[in-house]
């Protein structure tokens, strides 16, 4: 996806130094830099979670690797809780 944004002059020359430092260029530097933004954004907001919100995001996760074509009947749903 092709994003036009608008970057001050001084931040831009900061940009184009860094860039030539490490041997990248601006745009690929800036998508670096947001990459480790969001990551660390989504570490965060996950250590913030109480533990009944980790618990409900794990369980999403598993259902998420589920075989949805795989079917079980009601009953056996039902036998299974009667068994605890």
């Amino acid at each position: 996806m092709r994003k036009k944004i608008d970057i001050d002059e001084v931040t831009l020359s900061k940009l184009k130094l860094l860039a030539a430092f490490e041997n990248n260029n601006v745009k690929g530097l800036v998508e670096e830099a947001v990459s480790r933004f969001v990551a660390e954004k989504e570490k965060q907001i996950f250590y913030d979670l109480n533990q009944e919100e980790k618990e409900d995001l794990g369980l999403l996760l598993l259902m998420q690797q589920a075989d949805s074509s795989d079917f079980v009947s009601r009953e056996a749903v039902m036998d299974i809780l009667d068994e605890e």
